[in-house]
């Protein structure tokens, strides 16, 4: 081999140059970047905005993808020699991958919160309320009952009624958004494909139904539809959903899509657009919205401003009665965020961390309510010097985004479920985050009590300013009642109106009449799902299938076919699956 030739010494010194012209090593170069760059734009979707981080992540990608092609053309790799070459011919993408890095420091700078403080008190408008005046007495058939986690168990425990899907498709419990239908506070569940096989067998027809859950009724409803839903975050390539959005609206930034449905029960997916308000990368809102039918794909573009100005490309808004119908534009993060600025920064940043005086921050979770056919977030408001009680509570509206604080001095809400599950420990229930409602004038946390199955199984109410008092019953009815004497005990007298507090069944055991069904098994099906274990039995000379829980009856897996059984039904029930509700 001969000897290199290269003294790095020497500054006169000419590079040792490969064989080759350096332009077709350039073009080469090029067209794996171009590769590159259309590769990684499909799959990581970033928005072609300067305001959005992750184009800068994504053009120093496709540099870099030509500084290492360059390197294989040139095979510096491969021969130490040729390195200083292909140094030489790399500068100006060298350059500028220098230049991106200088503009996310200096844009990361100019929005920091130690210089734009009062800028960042500013993204919300919070005005103060009055509690006794404004948070009128809560008509009970309002207040949801349920949270996610229960909502999510009705959703897995629904789908198996659609006995022809069950075993291809699983409740997605990411997308489970709380909205106002028809007047009432239910939980839309999507579906997601069970695994990538079953993608492939069902994607052309899409998702065939979501799941309805009423948060005051407790009862979980499949929604069939007549075309399936083939735009949506479970399916891949062009029908996913943020990639079809993406294409449509190349420069906007995204948020985390929520799952709506119309008055009607058309699904749709609400994709929010994002802003940053404050430098460069700083001060994140909502401006709009895309409005995706998860059905044929169509989109909408709306806006969010309720002064008739807009960033976006559009004169449609949120406001208008055409989309009145949408609960959920800003997020809970997004919002719960900006309110935690405002309650940090309003009197500067030194104040926060120097003297906090007139600091205060949301508390360490958040419900929703459903109010004026809008749905709330609520959150408790504490001190940052002290956290050991809430000073407030704040209501924001997911739509507009209006903000309310009502000052209002009592326990944290972790501080009353701790009450709420010692009043029963010895069930060993579990509390849901509270909602601080109005209770014949009494500030008052509302929450249900779950067992470890994630039923409903009572009810509690603890008052705020005090939270040893405590009342706990299996229906509203007796929940209240039980309040009520708890606050006659202490010298508080309410007048509660029962009859607004909607059903009175127990949450799991609703009072209706059942019959008996005997007969020979005929056929038996299994089937698990959401962690469960169901039986579908067939009986001779009937062509229903009688859905059972192993948990509800664990003999039923020694069940053979030709054994007699008695199914215990409701009266009224019919169609091909038929829920059992004992077996004899």
């Amino acid at each position: 081999m001969d000897p290199i030739n290269v003294d790095f010494g020497n500054k006169n010194v000419v590079p040792e140059t490969p064989k080759g012209s350096t332009w077709k090593k350039v073009v080469a170069s090029l067209l794996v970047s171009l590769v590159v760059a259309g590769v990684t734009y499909y799959f990581m979707l970033p928005a072609l905005n300067f305001k959005a981080f992750e184009l800068y992540i994504y053009l120093g990608v496709v540099i870099m993808s030509y500084i290492a092609a360059f390197g294989v053309f040139s095979k510096a790799y491969f021969r130490p020699e040729y390195m200083e070459y292909a140094k030489n011919k790399v500068k100006i993408p060298l350059v500028l991958i220098g230049v991106l890095v200088v503009v996310v420091i200096i844009g990361s700078l100019i929005g920091a919160e130690i210089f734009r403080a009062k800028d960042y008190a500013k993204l919300i408008d919070v005005k103060e309320g009055n509690f006794a005046e404004e948070v009128a007495e809560i008509d009970f058939s309002s207040v949801p009952r349920l949270d996610k986690d229960s909502s999510n168990m009705l959703a897995t425990r629904a789908l198996g009624d659609l006995s022809d899907y069950v075993s291809q498709f699983v409740v997605n419990e990411y997308y489970s958004t709380q909205i106002n239908y028809k007047g009432t506070p239910v939980r839309v569940q999507s579906l997601e494909y069970g695994d990538v096989f079953k993608w492939l067998k069902n994607t052309k027809n899409g998702i065939p139904a979501y799941i309805i859950v009423d948060m005051t009724t407790q009862k979980a409803e499949p929604v069939r539809l007549e075309e399936g839903m083939k735009y949506s975050p479970a399916e891949h390539f062009n029908e996913y959903l943020i990639r079809h959005v993406r294409f449509k609206y190349p420069t906007l930034m995204l948020g985390d899509p929520s799952f709506e449905i119309d008055e009607t029960g058309r699904p749709f997916w609400i994709v929010p657009v994002l802003d940053k308000t404050i430098g460069l990368f700083g001060g994140t809102d909502v401006i709009g919205a895309v409005v995706v039918d998860s059905i044929n794909g169509n989109t909408t573009l709306i806006s969010t401003s309720l002064d008739g100005t807009t960033k976006l490309p559009t004169d449609k808004f949120a406001t208008d009665k055409e989309f009145q119908w949408i609960d959920r534009i800003y997020s809970s993060t997004i919002v719960n965020q900006q309110y935690n600025f405002y309650g940090k920064y309003n009197k500067g940043f030194l104040n926060s961390i120097i003297g906090q005086e007139n600091v205060r921050v949301t508390s360490s979770g958040y419900n929703y309510l459903a109010l004026n056919d809008d749905v709330y977030m609520y959150t408790g408001v504490t001190s940052i010097s002290s956290d050991q009680s809430i000073i407030g509570f704040v209501l924001i509206n997911q739509r507009t985004k209006e903000a309310v604080y009502y000052q209002q001095a009592g326990a944290l809400e972790e501080t009353a479920r701790t009450s709420a599950q010692g009043k029963v420990q010895e069930k060993g229930y579990v509390a849901t985050f509270p909602l601080l409602l109005n209770v014949s004038g009494e500030p008052t946390y509302f929450m249900a009590l779950k067992d470890a199955s994630q039923f409903v199984k009572m009810y509690a109410m603890v008052n705020v300013e005090q939270s040893t008092i405590v009342g706990v019953g299996s229906t509203l009815t007796e929940c209240i009642e039980n309040y009520a004497s708890e606050l006659e005990k202490s010298g508080v007298n309410v007048d509660v109106d029962v009859d607004s507090m909607g059903n009175e069944e127990t949450p799991d055991e609703p009072k209706v009449e059942t019959v008996d069904v005997t007969g020979t098994v005929q056929e038996i099906r299994s089937v698990i799902t959401g962690g469960e274990t169901y039986f579908y039995i067939k009986l001779a000379d009937n062509a229903t299938y009688y859905k059972v829980a192993v948990k509800d009856a664990e003999k039923i897996v020694i069940l053979n076919v030709g054994d007699s059984i008695t199914f215990v039904v409701d009266k009224d029930a019919t169609g091909d699956i038929v829920t059992v509700k004992n077996v004899k």
